[in-house]
Formats: C-alpha cells, structure tokens, sequence
C-alpha cells in the first residue's frame, strides 16, 4: 500500500534506508514555480539564473523533481579529508616552499613538469589533502555526466552589408 505523503516514485523503488519525507520536489512551495517556469517553456539555464537571483542553489534543478528534497540531498556520501594537506605532502611541499620563496607560479610548474609531476596540481586548494581533492573532483564530474544537455542552435553567418555614400547634389 502506498503512503499519500511520500512520492511515488521513491515508494516503487523500496528505499527503505532513506526517509522519504516532505513533498516531491516539484511540488515543495520553495521550488513549485521554477517547474512551473519548466513547464511553461522556459529554458533550463533560464530557470537557474532565476533561482540563483533570488537566492537559492541552481543546482536543485538537476535533482529529481519526483523525489523529496531530503532524500536526494541526504543520499550524497560525505567525503572525509584524513590525508595530510596538499602544502605538507612530503611530494609537493618542495613546490609550495617555492611559490612561498617568492617563485613564480610558472616556474614552478616548470619545476615539477621536469620532475614529472602533474603542474595543475599548484590550482588545487592547498590546505587539503590530495585524495580528497580528487574525490570532489570525481563526484562533481559523476554530476555533470547525469545531466541532459540541451541541443545547440545553429549558427548563422550573417552577411556583412556594404554601403556607399550617397554624393550631395
């Protein structure tokens, strides 16, 4: 038998280990007229933009509007930082000691390319540790893959006009 308080969608699944509690997303007060933007016709990007003007995170769109806002955001595994930091990992502190030195950001790339070690590794954030930087990393690329993107437009060549002055008689 089926609960008229929980979604449809989560009670056919059988996710006992999540609570399914509150509305699906589609129909929760605090969302219900950005669907609606959807439904109207309104593209996605759109429907972020407003949601990011008025406060709240674009990225609740990407979640499944048949499903509680709980239960989704509930699902996500928290990734622990227990490794050193990336600044005192013996492997790359030399690096850092550098870019502290006063070294250009580009020389030291240049030092740990001839050492041969990854140089992108200076953008990341140096007070966390480097497994859990590409654990974040992977997590938001498994996001990006489970989103629908939407067809390109075909470009137009516009065709350049030339004019000639008109002589004054």
């Amino acid at each position: 038998e089926l609960d008229p308080e929980k979604s449809v969608a989560s009670q056919l699944k059988g996710d006992e280990d999540v609570e399914d509690s509150g509305p699906p997303l589609k129909d929760d007060p605090k969302y219900s007229k950005y669907f609606k933007m959807l439904k109207m016709g309104l593209p996605m990007g759109a429907v972020k933009n407003a949601l990011q003007r008025d406060g709240l995170d674009p990225s609740m769109m990407d979640l499944d509007p048949e499903k509680s806002i709980t239960s989704q955001l509930n699902k996500e595994e928290d990734i622990i930082d227990n490794g050193p930091p990336l600044k005192d990992d013996p492997q790359y502190s030399k690096y850092f000691k550098m870019l502290k030195m006063g070294l250009p950001m580009g020389a030291v790339q240049n030092a740990m390319q001839r050492d041969g070690l990854d140089p992108s590794i200076m953008d990341l954030d140096p007070e966390k540790s480097m497994e859990y930087q590409k654990a974040m990393a992977n997590r938001k690329v498994k996001k990006k893959k489970t989103q629908v993107k939407e067809p390109k437009k075909p470009k137009v060549r516009r065709k350049k006009i030339y004019w000639s002055p008109i002589e004054e008689s």
